[in-house]
């Protein structure tokens, strides 16, 4: 279902976005219809990639290191 929304514009703002939708051949409805979508996604791809990065991290790496027996053995050349 699709709501409209009012905003207030800049008057040399609208006369350039009304140029950019015609050279586009689209609305400036739908352009930023379109760029709120792409917003959205963005940020839904972004949290969901952070929540991944989390879940790694709790989980951890196995880097294979072992903690020396002494200290004489982590300092040994």
């Amino acid at each position: 279902m699709k709501r409209n929304v009012t905003l207030k514009l800049d008057a040399e703002l609208l006369k350039h976005a009304r140029v950019l939708a015609a050279e586009q051949g689209s609305s400036i409805s739908r352009m930023l219809a379109e760029k709120l979508e792409e917003v959205v996604r963005e940020r839904a791809g972004y949290d969901r990639a952070r929540k991944r990065a989390l879940a790694r991290l709790r989980v951890g790496m196995d880097l294979g290191w072992t903690r020396p027996g002494s200290r004489d053995e982590l300092h040994e050349r």
